[in-house]
């Protein structure tokens, strides 16, 4: 069976994170998704909200499921089996940065990590800027699925009403 890993951060899941999955999905036996747990990061959302969003828009997918890691993702690899990371790139800058993690990756477990260009309608897409826009009131709509637009918004404006997290 062929197994894969999509790793990353999820905060949120948008649009090009799908893609990438779904794209992995068509590739893989089984795809995990893995959402990185580092304690000393500032998310928006926690583990548990990240993991439950990921699921429910995963959910077309038979073939993928959701966990949690926090540490090496090669040991989260070598702990399940799992052989191969799939990884989007947006751009050259990413490639620079992921060309060294898979390198490193491979130097610490037996994995190889496969590259997946992103489609170009999400070429400009990242968590960061999604969270950065919605604050300011921009539209993201389009750039998440609608379940976790409604959840970024709340999160946003109970965050706004508590002066902030």
């Amino acid at each position: 069976m062929r197994r894969a890993v999509c790793p990353g951060s999820f905060d949120p899941v948008t649009n090009g994170h799908l893609d990438i999955i779904s794209r992995a999905s068509g590739l893989f036996d089984e795809v995990v998704v893995a959402v990185g747990v580092n304690k000393s990061k500032n998310r928006l959302f926690s583990p548990e909200e990240r993991i439950a969003m990921l699921r429910e828009v995963c959910g077309d997918f038979p073939n993928v499921t959701v966990d949690s890691f926090d540490g090496l993702l090669t040991t989260f690899c070598a702990e399940r089996g799992i052989h191969a990371i799939v990884k989007g790139l947006r751009a050259v800058s990413d490639f620079d940065y992921e060309l060294q993690m898979a390198q490193m990756n491979a130097s610490l477990a037996d994995v190889e990590t496969v590259f997946v260009p992103t489609s170009p309608e999400y070429s400009f897409l990242a968590s960061s800027l999604v969270k950065e826009v919605a604050t300011f009131g921009g539209d993201v709509s389009g750039l998440v699925p609608p379940m976790v637009h409604e959840r970024l918004l709340q999160r946003l404006a109970e965050n706004a009403g508590s002066g902030g997290r």
